[in-house]
């Protein structure tokens, strides 16, 4: 049987521009830094740090996840910050406000939650 050869770890230097992708529910926080082109760098998330049950969803927790990633984004040479928030929890903000206090630069908000134009069709009349 032919084994594949693992691939060495990418070496992430040197990136001046990096984006934040936020999925905020009501349970949980996750948030995913990514090149400009899309590969993701690194994540995290709630759980991740060892918060359990409703906790996972506070402001509090989202700010320790954006912090930790933030530290190593310093060390990678990160400097600017693009931030795409997507869903309606208590975390978005949080993120956001701990990204630019370690020091870099918050370039951009999107929004990206999505919105159904027309949405399913609704269920049948009730006959009574």
């Amino acid at each position: 049987m032919a084994y594949k050869k693992k691939s060495s770890k990418k070496s992430w230097k040197n990136i001046d521009t990096v984006v934040a992708h936020v999925k905020s529910t009501f349970n949980n926080t996750l948030v995913s830094i990514t090149t400009t082109n899309g590969d993701v760098i690194m994540r995290g998330s709630s759980g991740q740090l060892g918060f359990k049950g409703a906790r996972k969803g506070t402001p509090f927790a989202a700010t320790q996840i954006a912090g930790n990633l933030a530290k190593e984004l310093v060390g990678l040479g990160a400097r600017l910050v693009e931030v795409n928030m997507q869903g309606p929890g208590s975390g978005r903000d949080s993120v956001v406000r701990a990204l630019q206090s370690s020091g870099l630069t918050v370039t951009l908000l999107r929004d990206v939650t999505p919105l159904p134009h027309n949405g399913c069709r609704p269920p049948k009349k009730r006959r009574v």
